[in-house]
């Protein structure tokens, strides 16, 4: 049986974006139901979403 990897840090997520609206982070993503309960009860879940936030990955294309 393999390990699950840690949760996903959501702060390094292309999909946490800043809400001018509501003056706070929040995730672009709608969870369905069952992902949202995983999310919340598994600490080990890893969001099928997850993108890094890597702001020099075009950089590093050009080169």
């Amino acid at each position: 049986m393999n390990k699950k990897e840690s949760n996903t840090a959501c702060e390094l997520c292309v999909n946490y974006v800043w809400d001018e609206e509501d003056e706070c982070y929040s995730c672009l993503v709608n969870l369905d139901e069952d992902e949202y309960i995983a999310f919340v009860s598994n600490p080990n879940y890893r969001c099928p979403y997850f993108r890094l936030d890597d702001e020099y990955s075009i950089v590093r294309k050009q080169n």
